[in-house]
């Protein structure tokens, strides 16, 4: 019950990118078409959950054991980049279209600050490792659920006639806020 509790609250309540404002620029960055969003959030779940198992590892059976906690950080990002060098790889022979796509966003989750807070989430909030998968998979379904209601948002806005001085990043922001108030509605539904 306790990870079906972490699962939903890592969507909803407590989403990466409405409640801890993580992940910012993937989310403003690649939010202008589903299709791009769907591969950014695919690529980020992958990333994110794998890097959760690798950094909680690394942290249980290298750092804490030799006492290196303070390496902590600058461990977490150097395994980030390996992972997300070894997924530009694979994306770029399976699928050169996503793989231009993303563009320069794919290498920008390196520094996508979800998933490096993500990682030292897990372990602050001291999560067994079947803990912080489940938990990591979930924050990545709700950065996913995110992008993609905010990139079919925009998608629907370039439909309509919206003022000159509100086009772009201003009237982007301001549906970024209004999306993050209908999550706050969420905050009731499950106390973790």
């Amino acid at each position: 019950m306790e990870l079906l509790l972490i699962f939903i609250a890592a969507i909803f309540v407590n989403n990466i990118v409405f409640s801890q404002f993580l992940g910012i620029c993937p989310f403003l960055g690649v939010s202008k078409k589903i299709d791009t969003a769907l591969g950014m959030s695919a690529a980020v779940a992958f990333v994110l959950t794998l890097a959760t198992i690798v950094t909680y590892l690394i942290q249980k059976f290298v750092l804490d054991a030799f006492e290196l906690q303070y390496l902590q950080t600058i461990t977490f990002i150097l395994v980030i980049a390996s992972l997300v060098q070894m997924l530009e790889i694979v994306l770029k022979k399976v699928s050169p279209s996503l793989y231009q796509a993303l563009g320069v966003f794919l290498p920008l989750i390196t520094t996508n600050c979800a998933v490096l807070g993500v990682a030292i989430l897990v372990i602050q909030k001291n999560y067994d490792l079947l803990t912080g998968v489940v938990y990591a998979f979930a924050t990545a379904i709700g950065f996913g659920l995110a992008l993609i209601l905010f990139a079919g948002i925009r998608e629907q806005m370039s439909l309509v006639n919206i003022p000159k001085g509100m086009k772009g990043t201003p009237i982007a922001l301001i549906v970024a806020g209004l999306l993050a108030m209908a999550f706050m509605g969420f905050s009731g539904v499950v106390k973790v």
